[in-house]
């Protein structure tokens, strides 16, 4: 399996490629990361260093893998965080290049626009960018449940009204949807669910809700999941899979106190996942 993920890089700590790249090369997946920006560090501690790339950066990089043949069997595309119109559209570009070599290629996107605390922390120009333009493109999205909402306009809470919130946004292209930090009033306390849902049916998945906030745990999320899609077309097996090597990657970073996710501390865990929870069929 062959994957080209266009994200941040950053060498201190682990976001956007620098969380996805590892998980998805120990199960297996050959990846070709391009960087839209190179920070010291996530932007998470108030301060970083090093360059933003431009929409053009990212076409060069793109054409020079084609001058290779690089662009041929690639099996899906992968985007996260989307800082502005150019690099949007300079991944938009890269998708249709991909397609064109691969038609079987799939786009996954994950649209990073905020969380249910902070609200979107991305501007204007970019919540229209992923609404209006990426998500319709987009074969396979994973959208927290507040991302969600704000994709179809709607506030969902409820089982039920996330579920419908799935189908308007699947309305509108993609197929595959993938929901993360579901929260809803009849949950056990202090658990969490994510949800799947595809054109064989919807499934959900609960854990435990561990007490801490790990920058980079949703871009290794949308990365195994789309590989373990991809890969099999089984859509309740990507979820017991990804949902055990996410969560044991957050025990251990839990247990080791520090900040960072132990991204390589816990590289079994992506290979061999202990499917401990169980994966529910909704319909």
């Amino acid at each position: 399996m062959r994957v080209l993920s266009i994200q941040s890089s950053v060498s201190y700590g682990h976001v956007g490629n620098s969380a996805a790249v590892f998980p998805l090369q120990r199960i297996g997946v050959e990846v070709m990361p391009i960087a839209t920006v190179c920070f010291s560090n996530h932007t998470g501690y108030g301060s970083w260093r090093g360059p933003l790339m431009s929409g053009d950066d990212v076409r060069e990089i793109v054409t020079g893998i084609e001058e290779r043949g690089g662009l041929g069997g690639v099996d899906a595309v992968l985007s996260g965080y989307q800082g502005g119109d150019d690099i949007g559209d300079a991944i938009l570009d890269a998708v249709d290049r991909v397609k064109h070599h691969s038609p079987d290629a799939i786009y996954a996107c994950d649209p990073v626009l905020g969380n249910a605390v902070s609200g979107c922390h991305v501007s204007p120009e970019v919540q229209n960018l992923i609404r209006d333009r990426v998500v319709p493109r987009a074969d396979l999205i994973t959208p927290n449940q507040f991302e969600l909402g704000f994709l179809t306009g709607t506030a969902p809470d409820t089982l039920e009204s996330t579920l419908d919130a799935v189908d308007a946004v699947r309305d509108r292209g993609p197929r595959t949807v993938l929901v993360t930090s579901v929260q809803r009033p009849d949950r056990p306390e202090d658990t969490l669910e994510m949800l799947a849902v595809t054109d064989a049916g919807a499934w959900s998945i609960q854990t435990p809700r561990l007490p801490l906030k790990a920058n980079g745990s949703g871009d290794v999320t949308a990365a195994l999941f789309t590989a373990h899609i991809r890969r099999s077309g089984d859509a309740a097996d990507a979820l017991a899979r990804t949902t055990a090597s996410v969560f044991a990657l957050l025990e251990r970073t839990l247990a080791s106190g520090q900040r960072e996710l132990q991204l390589v501390e816990a590289q079994e865990d992506y290979a061999h996942p202990d499917l401990r929870f169980d994966v529910t069929q909704l319909r």
